[in-house]
């Protein structure tokens, strides 16, 4: 074969890798645009919507929880002779198995003692010696009574840890902002309140409580 010969044999197979691989880019493209899907901004579609936002939970399951709470809540002086008399009666009355340590409901009518970083403990008439009560106020709210105390909240729904605590947090920014928002804790000592709200009950004497109703007499 002619050096001319081999030119031109060389020109036509490279001309045809070349139309192989534009033909292949095109059908590539046409894969793509078919499997495309837009999402706008803000809709359903959009991933960052579906992301586990604790506060907008919280503000859901607050209702609820603050009713469940209102309807299973003992009297505190009631409450401390069951507990004394037989406590596994009383948690299985008045609360909810939660890990390690139950979870409790109450209610109580006291006069606010001395308080620090937003704990005030709250003397209520009736109680047996040695039993005390706190109410915490905020600003900050720790714990996860609430969230614990219905009972079915559970890890298995979150996608993580994270998330499954992050709800607790939630749920008590929910509350701390429809209860406690108003609430004066610089003159809160000597008042008479009125509190519904649940406690994880480590010591039987000794209940930190996290309200989910707060009312001053």
């Amino acid at each position: 074969m002619t050096t001319t010969g081999t030119t031109i044999a060389t020109s036509a197979k490279t001309a045809r890798r070349k139309i192989v691989v534009v033909g292949v880019a095109a059908v590539i493209a046409v894969a793509m645009a078919v499997d495309t899907k837009v999402v706008q901004i803000g809709s359903d579609a959009d991933l960052r919507q579906q992301a586990f936002d604790p506060d907008r939970f919280g503000q859901t399951e607050f209702p609820r929880i603050r009713d469940i709470v209102a309807k299973r809540a003992a009297e505190a002086v009631t409450l401390a002779q069951e507990l004394a008399a037989d406590k596994e009666a009383a948690i299985a009355a008045y609360g909810t198995s939660a890990g390690t340590f139950p979870v409790i409901a109450v209610s109580f009518t006291g006069t606010v003692g001395e308080g620090k970083s937003g704990i005030f403990a709250v003397d209520v008439d009736g109680l047996p010696e040695g039993t005390k009560i706190r109410v915490q106020t905020g600003p900050a709210i720790n714990g996860t009574e609430l969230r614990d105390i219905p009972g079915d909240i559970d890890f298995g729904a979150f996608t993580n840890q994270i998330e499954y605590q992050d709800s607790g947090a939630g749920i008590n920014r929910a509350m701390a902002s429809e209860v406690l928002a108003d609430l004066d804790r610089e003159t809160l000592t000597g008042k008479m309140i009125s509190v519904t709200g649940a406690f994880t009950m480590i010591n039987p004497k000794n209940w930190l409580v996290t309200p989910v109703v707060l009312e001053i007499k």
